[in-house]
């Protein structure tokens, strides 16, 4: 499987060049040329496994040129044997509704399920073999932690995290900077999450800088980020054993609710997908109104959510706009400029 960027569908990247790099050349984001689309047989022979064998089955699909099955699954059973529930994650039902609890990782955020696998394909795939591997994060509290978590002490890996001064939760605060071994680097941004991330993007489109230091990135820009999310959507489904699901799931960057939209177009056959915001509502308003105009970042007890510039957004506005990479492009570099687009009028 080959992978292209949002921005130039021309480009051809392997899961390994694209695990590393994070960010496509030029600004855009990674998607694969295929989407595997599950038929009902199908389906029904997932929906009999167990989290870590469906977890082997899903991710498979869009890393198999680089990765056996079988070590696969190695690798996942190892990233998730630490975790307290032994499928990972668990379903707790309030009234009608169902809670998906994902924050059984060792720094109980859900960023856990994604990145403690990362970790673990670091080593395998042998990326900072011959050179160290610098990782630099942006991070509005979860990400950092887990990737922390999932990263220290690792041979050849430096990771550099950046969160907004002062804008994140004590416990949040506490962790980033009492754990981890000599090669986890912490720093705090006078701004917002979205200062952090800008910063982090600024870097990865120097190429020749990113290219020398061999950065790579653990935000949900990575595409392993969203591949490894896709897998609890599969799994609650299969658990309800019901039909008209939906999801309802709060969104800052957008990854997570973007991994949802994935799942449904592999097959799952999910209802909606309803985007949960606090004051931060830019992707409530461009879905209602088709603007996309950030906002300044008003900070609230759901630090996570506290972003204004969504970065995942630009994987679904790809397929929104009938897979025109050239289109992406300009809305994107619009944006850059003006702060501002309209889907509408574009």
């Amino acid at each position: 499987m080959n992978y292209f960027s949002t921005r130039n569908k021309s480009l051809k990247f392997s899961f390994k060049d694209i695990f590393l790099r994070g960010l496509a050349p030029g600004g855009g984001l990674f998607l694969p040329n295929e989407i595997k689309k599950y038929n009902q047989e199908e389906l029904n022979y997932l929906s009999e496994l167990g989290y870590n064998d469906l977890a082997t089955e899903i991710i498979f699909n869009f890393c198999s040129d680089e990765i056996k099955k079988k070590e696969l699954n190695s690798l996942i059973q190892k990233s998730y044997s630490s975790f307290k529930e032994k499928e990972v994650v668990n379903i707790k039902k309030m009234g009608n509704i169902n809670l998906l609890e994902l924050y059984h990782g060792p720094t109980l955020a859900f960023k856990d399920i994604a990145m403690q696998v990362i970790g673990n394909m670091y080593d395998y795939l042998e990326v900072a073999k011959d050179k160290t591997v610098n990782i630099v994060v942006a991070t509005s509290g979860d990400t950092g932690s887990a990737a922390i978590a999932a990263l220290s002490n690792r041979k050849n890996i430096n990771l550099f995290v950046l969160h907004p001064n002062n804008k994140i939760s004590k416990i949040q605060r506490k962790i980033m900077t009492t754990i981890g071994g000599a090669n986890i680097y912490n720093i705090a941004i006078e701004g917002s999450f979205d200062d952090c991330q800008k910063i982090v993007k600024e870097l990865f489109n120097e190429d020749s800088f990113r290219t020398k230091i061999n950065m790579s990135g653990v935000n949900s820009i990575n595409w392993a980020r969203i591949v490894c999310q896709i897998v609890y959507y599969f799994y609650s489904f299969f658990k309800l054993k019901k039909n008209n699901i939906s999801f309802s799931v709060p969104t800052g960057n957008f990854g997570d609710i973007y991994a949802g939209y994935v799942a449904k177009k592999m097959g799952l056959p999910i209802n909606k997908l309803i985007v949960a915001t606090n004051k931060n509502d830019i992707l409530q308003r461009v879905i209602n109104t088709g603007e996309y105009k950030p906002d300044t970042v008003k900070a609230t007890i759901t630090p996570s959510m506290d972003i204004q510039v969504a970065s995942n957004f630009e994987r679904l506005l790809y397929y929104i706009l009938d897979e025109n990479d050239s289109k992406v492009g300009s809305l994107m570099n619009y944006l850059s400029s003006k702060n501002l687009f309209n889907l509408e009028k574009k």
